[in-house]
């Protein structure tokens, strides 16, 4: 007897996707009438028969929730997945992981995928770009779904979304370096346009405008190189700035590695604040001041309401935000 067609054989026949035919199994009604019908013909001529009910007792009791991360290689992420998926281990689920790399098309397959293999639930950190493609994949499979740090849907939202009060982080750390004696502060890092960019400044463009201070922003990559070239840059063409809040801690971890070769005494010829409060921050020299998230007490809470909502239909908040504080190091001062 021969193997029973699978998806992947109906999107071969019909020359689509594997997530298309999932979208036309599901109902979607984004999918072209066109496109519809090669599907159902490309069914009907290799003999898929999809399997609704088996899909759906799947989806409810599988045990496994999707964990969806669009940079593993940034630590912020890396100990917020290891901590959610230990939450998850305390109750009985398992973690699927998947690291989009800020590709938006494979942030959309590897959803699609999920979805087939019958996950209870979705936790989503996404990559930006071709939004549409993945919201229509997670409303399609009406599975829970909770985004963290960033939203796929930032006008009209749909699935709940949390994230640490990133403005009031940016203020935080503002305010502390203008008490640090900081006349110039700079803001480094983050991608033009990108709403978690926006956020994260926000609360420096607000106090330094209540200071009536001009701000100097340099966005870019949120990594160490770009930091490190930073550095010097604000050397060369910003030597007044005496003061740096950085988008993510990377960011100001590459400028601490560039102002000893550059003469730059951190703490006293520059003021240097990162964002996130990644455990790097405790060991690097000199240590980093940053902006802490909190991410055991996040993970935790991240974990306990998508199980909620799964176990008991306890839909989150659809925006929420969770505390953040100043840790004070040796990097802005005394």
């Amino acid at each position: 007897m021969g193997q029973r067609p699978t998806i992947l054989d109906v999107a071969k026949r019909a020359g689509v996707s594997k997530s298309t035919v999932s979208l036309v199994l599901q109902g979607n009604k984004t999918v072209k009438e066109t496109t519809r019908q090669a599907v159902r013909q490309a069914m009907a001529d290799i003999g898929y028969v999809y399997n609704r009910s088996a899909a759906t007792l799947r989806s409810s009791s599988s045990g496994l929730i999707g964990l969806v991360i669009n940079d593993l290689r940034n630590p912020f992420f890396t100990e917020f997945a290891a901590l959610f998926q230990m939450e998850l281990a305390k109750n009985g689920f398992a973690t699927v992981l998947a690291n989009s790399d800020e590709d938006p098309d494979l942030q959309t397959r590897m959803i699609s995928s999920l979805v087939e293999h019958g996950v209870s639930g979705f936790i989503v950190s996404p990559s930006y770009g071709a939004e549409q493609d993945a919201l229509a994949v997670l409303e399609a499979s009406n599975t829970p779904t909770l985004q963290v740090f960033r939203a796929l849907d930032a006008g009209d939202r749909k699935f709940p979304f949390v994230a640490p009060d990133y403005e009031k982080g940016g203020r935080l750390a503002t305010e502390h370096l203008l008490e640090m004696g900081c006349k110039r502060i700079a803001f480094l890092g983050g991608l033009d346009g990108r709403p978690v960019t926006e956020e994260r400044m926000s609360g420096y463009l607000a106090v330094l405008s209540e200071a009536g201070m001009e701000p100097v922003v340099l966005t870019g990559q949120a990594t160490r190189s770009f930091g490190k070239s930073m550095a010097a840059d604000l050397q060369a063409k910003h030597p007044d700035v005496d003061g740096v809040l950085c988008f993510n801690d990377l960011v100001a971890l590459g400028v601490l590695a560039a102002c000893p070769e550059l003469g730059v005494r951190v703490g006293t010829d520059l003021r240097v604040v990162g964002f996130d409060d990644i455990e790097d921050c405790r060991d690097s020299y000199p240590s980093l001041t940053s902006v802490s998230c909190n991410i055991p007490d996040f993970a935790k809470s991240t974990a306990a309401q998508i199980l909620g909502w799964i176990k008991d239909g306890k839909r989150p908040a659809l925006t929420a935000r969770s505390p953040v504080q100043l840790i004070k190091r040796a990097s802005s001062g005394p």
